[in-house]
């Protein structure tokens, strides 16, 4: 079942999080950064357990990034991160943003679900602010997509 994140899915989402983070997948998120922003989280939970989880994190009035998608690797590719960033594009819509946008290193996975390789030069600063965090900031070489609405 997806669903919004609550308090006390925080430190599954965070477990699931350091999993691909310490792979150099994604960036890796605080408990406090995670509280901060709990609200943008959806989660899969099955029976319990917090399985996969994603972010609709909004950026400016027509702009939002879809971030820390994550599903465990003992149900991977059986769909749950599809129905997670499924479940972001609904509430982007369901608010009124005009375009999404993810730094990837999965465009495949997010080409399915209409997202479309852009340069890095077409986001807005604002949107850099996390990457300093990155271990390899400045040279990063995620690919950064867009998906209009």
């Amino acid at each position: 079942m997806i669903r919004k994140a609550q308090i006390s899915d925080v430190k599954e989402i965070q477990k699931l999080l350091i999993t691909f983070a310490s792979r150099g997948d994604m960036l890796s998120r605080s408990l406090s950064e995670i509280y901060e922003s709990l609200r943008d989280f959806y989660v899969y939970e099955e029976g319990g357990t917090i399985l996969g989880a994603a972010a609709l994190h909004i950026v400016w009035d027509d702009l939002a990034e879809v971030r820390s998608v994550a599903v465990s690797e003992d149900v991977g590719r059986q769909g749950l991160g599809s129905q997670l960033v499924q479940a972001c594009i609904a509430e982007a819509r369901e608010i009124g943003l005009k375009r999404i946008f993810c730094l990837t290193y999965k465009p495949d996975f997010f080409g399915k679900h209409g997202f479309h390789l852009v340069d890095k030069s077409e986001l807005p600063h604002k949107v850099w602010g996390d990457c300093i965090k990155c271990v390899k900031f400045p040279d990063c070489d995620e690919n950064a997509m867009i998906l209009d609405l």
